[in-house]
């Protein structure tokens, strides 16, 4: 089993690159907000999985051992294969991802990595217990009020990313979801 690669990225692709380790090229794919920060001629190390199936060995890379760990918990869960468990993780910070997963917040999920609401459930069901082996201290508390004042956002017009954004920057001592939804406005109105 392949567990490390340390290398020189050769290309970019949409959610892989092809990793130049000693004159030998691996794709893996890899978190897109990773490849984001990438550019060709990058050297990077990576944790990596290899998911052997039937009819392909594919090879998925994370730059900590946390988010390799996150993924394996991830794959382990019923109806959650390698390619969704990536955009899972890829789509938002693991702070975020595993603050949701502790806090039950299915909304939250469902939001973040496009995955449907039974499936959602079931990765709270069966990983809420085991995201204390993290280190949570640097986990971010959600506000549960900012997923209605999401939905209203979205409901004005804004996309859901452009929304989250704006929530997170209203102060956290905004308590008031009217209050939360004014300075949020004021944030998006200033973009």
């Amino acid at each position: 089993m392949i567990a490390h690669l340390s290398g020189t990225v050769l290309t970019i692709k949409n959610i892989s690159i092809v990793l130049d380790v000693h004159g030998v090229g691996y794709r893996v794919f890899c978190p897109q907000r990773i490849l984001r920060e990438l550019k060709a001629g990058d050297e990077i190390s990576l944790h990596t999985h290899l998911a052997v199936r039937e009819d392909a060995m594919d090879l998925f890379g994370f730059p900590t051992e946390d988010e390799l760990e996150l993924f394996t918990l991830l794959i382990g869960v019923n109806g959650i294969g390698p390619r969704s468990a990536l955009g899972i993780i890829g789509l938002e910070s693991i702070d975020k991802l595993l603050g949701a997963i502790a806090h039950g917040d299915i909304a939250y999920l469902t939001k973040v990595s496009g995955v449907g609401k039974k499936s959602a459930e079931k990765i709270v069901l069966e990983l809420k217990d085991k995201v204390g082996r993290f280190d949570i201290t640097n986990m971010e508390e959600f506000r549960h009020e900012d997923e209605d004042v999401l939905e209203a956002l979205k409901t004005l017009g804004y996309r859901t990313d452009e929304a989250r954004e704006a929530l997170h920057l209203v102060p956290e001592e905004i308590k008031e979801q009217g209050d939360i939804i004014r300075e949020a406005l004021k944030l998006l109105s200033r973009q």
